[in-house]
């Protein structure tokens, strides 16, 4: 599993290929805005495991979250 990180205008521009990329690819997408991240963008199968009880596929998406945390608190609206 892959996770890239991107501006929200690049989003915009590729998203085409970016679901390609998650869908074939089982790539998850970090979307910032203004440099401070926004969105995780990840397949429905993806979910579905995060959600289905597999514990390390819990952990890695926790992982990508605390890596954000010094910028963005779950739950919290980030500061423009």
């Amino acid at each position: 599993m892959t996770t890239k990180t991107i501006p929200s205008t690049e989003a915009q521009n590729n998203f085409g290929s970016i679901l390609d990329d998650v869908i074939q690819n089982n790539t998850r997408y970090v979307i910032k805005r203004r440099n401070t991240p926004q969105v995780i963008l990840l397949s429905l199968s993806d979910i579905q495991k995060l959600l289905g009880g597999n514990e390390f596929e819990r952990r890695e998406i926790g992982t990508v979250i605390r890596e954000l945390s010094p910028v963005y608190n779950l739950g919290e609206p980030v500061e423009q």
